[in-house]
């Protein structure tokens, strides 16, 4: 009895004294999963301390070698038979074939560490090592350094050799310094009174034409030659005129050169032509008699001076004022009958010597309306002539416009006016066609 009693106190002794060790390697393998965690940690501070050394030196590659067991703690939660192993075994000395990193403190920490979490968090686990066989491995041979046998001889082509002297085809082309441009306008105009009508007047039908030529050079060193042709043409029907079926009521055949060599940026040393005759006769109403003819008269002037480039209103006004204080001039009619009428006597031709000023200004009011006028003065300081040539151009459409003409005239070499004295005027409104090029 008292050897049972002794037996039985002995097992009780026993049971607690294991109960005692159990929860004292709880609380070390709770401990030693803390002290592993920050072995980790440390061992990652330490490799990144070997990378920022590494990147320093070549030599130090070899050094760079972390611990790659510490990955069975980050992976997916697998249950792996080296922690059950370890807390299970008898012995005390563990069989490294039967673990999966050997033996050593880093890979018992990790055992013990993965083992507290199967007794505390089994519902963590989704996998396990016996899935992994199955699976299979990664390859082993991932360490040994890669080499291709390749012949880059035969993979990259042969740098073709380059010439020192490179042939190229190159095109020269001369610069063309000439620019062509021209306008053209057909006006008609139409005036209808019944007999009855209780002012009075008459129908007439009248239409005028003109064209506008130019051709101009400039090399972009200073040398500027200008051509300009303007030819304009009109006739006029009336009832009243029993004697002429249409006479013309504009005539005009003129050219314009300029020969300039560039002195400022606006002024130029100009030498200037001007001469101007009409194509056909011109008449008046009921009146048999020629009032001028082709050649009859005929205007030559030729001057020395200067011309000023106008620019204003951010380009809207444009322009060319020519002042040639030498200036000679030479009329010429060629029908005798005509030569006294032109202040000329018996003689065909006459020339002299003066001054004279001419314009020509372009001003864009608007989109649809624009001004242009030509001005020509000349005096040989006995006798005077000034022209002052003024259209308003209305564009209803791009090929549609309406021109308001107005033409006063001065002339002290012909005959005084009883009216007008040596005045005199042309005016006209009409509508028709244009065209620019």
């Amino acid at each position: 009895m008292k050897r049972l009693f002794l037996m039985a106190t002995i097992a009780f002794l026993m049971s607690i004294n294991a109960m005692a060790q159990r929860q004292k390697a709880k609380v070390a393998v709770t401990v030693d999963s803390m002290a592993t965690v920050n072995a980790y940690l440390d061992s990652l501070l330490a490799f990144r301390q070997q990378q920022m050394a590494a990147a320093r030196t070549d030599d130090a590659v070899d050094a760079m070698k972390p611990d790659g067991r510490y990955y069975r703690l980050f992976v997916p939660f697998t249950f792996y038979r080296s922690p059950a192993y370890r807390t299970l075994a008898l012995n005390a000395t563990h069989d490294s074939s039967a673990t999966a990193d050997g033996n050593g403190d880093v890979a018992e920490a990790i055992d013990e560490a993965l083992m507290a979490m199967y007794l505390k968090r089994p519902d963590l686990v989704v996998g396990t090592e016996t899935k992994l066989d199955k699976a299979g491995s990664v390859r082993d041979d991932l360490d040994r350094p890669v080499k291709n046998d390749v012949d880059m001889s035969q993979a990259v082509e042969p740098v073709p050799e380059t010439p020192d002297i490179i042939p190229q085809g190159l095109v020269i082309q001369k610069p063309n310094f000439w620019t062509f441009k021209g306008d053209g306008n057909l006006q008609l105009m139409q005036n209808f009174v019944s007999d009855n009508w209780y002012k009075g007047g008459e129908s007439n039908y009248s239409m005028v034409g003109q064209v506008t030529l130019a051709a101009n050079y400039n090399n972009k060193s200073g040398l500027q030659l200008e051509n300009i042709l303007e030819l304009k043409l009109g006739f006029q029907t009336s009832p009243s005129d029993t004697v002429h079926k249409f006479k013309t009521n504009n005539d005009l055949i003129r050219y314009t050169g300029r020969l300039g060599l560039q002195a400022t940026k606006k002024w130029n040393y100009t030498l200037q032509l001007l001469a101007y005759t009409q194509f056909t006769r011109g008449y008046k109403s009921n009146d048999k008699r020629v009032y001028s003819d082709f050649m009859s008269p005929f205007n030559l002037n030729l001057g020395l001076g200067m011309t000023y480039n106008l620019s204003a209103f951010k380009g809207k006004l444009t322009g060319k004022v020519n002042l040639s204080p030498f200036s000679y001039n030479w009329k010429y009619i060629d029908r005798t009958d005509l030569c006294a009428h032109y202040g000329i006597g018996d003689h065909h031709s006459m020339d002299d010597f003066g001054s004279q000023v001419t314009s020509e200004m372009e001003w864009k009011l608007s989109d649809m309306v624009r001004w242009k006028s030509r001005f020509y003065f000349y005096t040989s300081y006995s006798r005077a002539e000034l022209e002052w040539e003024n259209t308003v151009q209305v564009n209803i459409s791009r090929y549609i416009t309406t021109n308001i003409f107005v033409y006063p005239r001065f002339d002290d070499s012909v005959g005084r006016d009883r009216d007008l004295g040596y005045w005199q005027f042309r005016e006209y409104c009409s509508l028709g066609l244009s065209y620019a090029f």
